[in-house]
């Protein structure tokens, strides 16, 4: 018979866990505290939110405040132009990145490693706000929709998954390529369908920086309201969020319940969990490829 495994905790060990533990625990509610306090006060009675009583426990909860946001001027046609950038930006970025990646991985290529460090470099040194902008009005890109989705190759992202490539098994690759392979349906069939945790994780990256980006947009888009994004419109409302929530309270949908009466803390709390939660919401589906593709996507030796 097998002796029972004795899983007594030594005192070294209680003095490591027990404060590894309370540590981690106490960072991991700083890091989840300041959304569930915008959300608790974008749905507790607004009157109570101005005056600073919601804290932990929503009080009188409702959903009036988000219709009261979609009611804004531009709302609709600004979150359209938001999904359109991120959803273009993200699938053109991630099959830009992953194919310049490949193309890296292949040592018959002409200066292979000058294009690599050519990238890499790009991480560290940035020519400005101004000569980006020039460059862009040069281009045309200014009050353009594909400002947006312009220089798809992120550098820190080519690096994932270049090492990414690098880890995968040779041999697949030359026997596709003894059977007549060309380098594109290698690319299309072979490597991207094995790929997928990496290519989940650039994804994952390229979409919430698309999503959250609104410097572009301010700066380009001078005389295109029509391509004004959901976080710049928002970001405007946010700015004068006291004189929105007047203009709010005197609508069409107004009310004189206090609890339901649009203020400006209430406007900016629904306002951020508006801006954040589609990301939040994404996370999870691609949670299983995360962890493994920055694992296996990380520089080795």
């Amino acid at each position: 018979m097998a002796k029972r495994r004795n899983t007594k905790l030594k005192l070294s060990d209680v003095l490591f866990y027990v404060p590894t533990y309370i540590f981690y625990g106490v960072f991991t509610f700083l890091c989840i505290f300041p959304f569930y306090y915008m959300l608790i006060n974008a749905i507790s009675a607004n009157d109570l939110s101005a005056r600073g009583l919601i804290i932990f426990i929503p009080q009188n909860i409702h959903f009036n405040n988000f219709l009261e946001v979609f009611r804004l001027r531009g709302i609709g046609q600004a979150t359209f132009i938001s999904f359109a950038r991120t959803l273009l930006g993200t699938v053109t970025a991630v099959l830009c990145t992953s194919f310049v990646a490949y193309l890296l991985t292949k040592k018959i290529l002409w200066g292979q490693k000058f294009w690599y460090r050519f990238f890499i470099v790009t991480m560290y040194l940035n020519v400005g706000l101004v000569p980006w902008f020039l460059n862009m009005q040069m281009l045309g890109l200014t009050n353009n929709f594909m400002a947006y989705i312009i220089g798809v190759v992120n550098p820190f992202n080519l690096v994932l998954t270049k090492t990414y490539i690098d880890s995968l098994p040779a041999s697949v690759e030359e026997s596709a390529e003894i059977d007549g392979a060309g380098t594109l349906r290698v690319f299309f069939q072979l490597i991207l369908p094995l790929s997928k945790p990496i290519l989940a994780t650039t994804a994952v990256f390229t979409a919430v920086l698309q999503w959250n980006s609104f410097i572009d947009n301010l700066i380009l888009m001078t005389n295109a309201p029509q391509y004004n994004t959901l976080q710049f419109v928002l970001w405007e409302f946010f700015n004068r969020a006291a004189s929105v929530a007047q203009i709010l309270q005197g609508g069409p949908g107004g009310t004189a319940d206090p609890a339901l009466l649009m203020t400006g803390t209430s406007l900016r709390m629904t306002i951020s969990i508006v801006v954040v939660l589609p990301i939040i919401l994404v996370y999870p589906f691609f949670q299983r490829y995360f962890v493994k593709g920055i694992m296996l996507g990380a520089v080795k030796g």
